[in-house]
């Protein structure tokens, strides 16, 4: 009997092992296929969209993310359920978009697509390539707040301000119980 039971253990594991390999590179590989199709709709920005133009369909590439400092160029992904977020960065659907003088919102998970963020510091850039044009934004702060904590998204529509927002902690295994939230403002030379 103790033999059979170990043989079980193993293979459950096993089972779990797989499921969980599966699941990880399902998910890079969505991303990677939405980075493909973000690449391709801002390629020659400037030639192809007005902003009145711009609209996206949720779970469609809408643009990309670079960070410098951490080497990222992420796709940017309509909307913030699970199954967007599986594809890049998520854009959270009631906030604004570069250029419409409000908060643009943008989530994604600790271990994919901001699993670095930690690294960023203040000061550091980070730019918005949208169909229509690049948007460049600095970070000037950071603050960690509850996982039910809504109210840094305030959807304001007086000035400019982009927000990223993760799980946190980064090496957290489950539900996170906080979340990092890093704010940016565009820079003067930001387009």
């Amino acid at each position: 009997m103790p033999k059979i039971l170990a043989i079980v253990i193993i293979l459950s594991g096993i089972v779990i092992l797989t499921i969980g390999v599966f699941q990880l590179w399902d998910i890079k590989r969505q991303e990677m296929i939405s980075l493909a199709a973000a690449r391709d709709l801002v390629k020659d920005n400037h030639l192809k969209m007005k902003k009145e133009e711009f609209k996206p369909d949720t779970g469609d590439a809408s643009g990309l993310l670079v960070i410098p400092r951490i080497e990222a160029e992420l796709p940017i992904v309509e909307g913030t359920d699970p199954d967007d977020l599986d594809k890049g960065v998520g854009h959270y659907k009631d906030s604004f978009y570069p250029d419409e003088k409000g908060q643009i919102v943008l989530s994604g998970h600790r271990d994919t697509v901001f699993r670095k963020a930690g690294d960023l510091k203040l000061g550091d850039h980070l730019t918005m390539k949208m169909p229509y044009g690049d948007y460049t934004y600095e970070i000037i702060a950071t603050k960690i707040v509850s996982a039910e904590d809504t109210s840094i998204i305030t959807l304001q529509h007086t000035e400019e301000e982009l927000i990223l927002t993760t799980c946190y902690p980064f090496n957290y295994i489950g539900d996170a119980p906080y979340r990092y939230i890093i704010y940016a403002r565009r820079t003067a030379e930001g387009n």
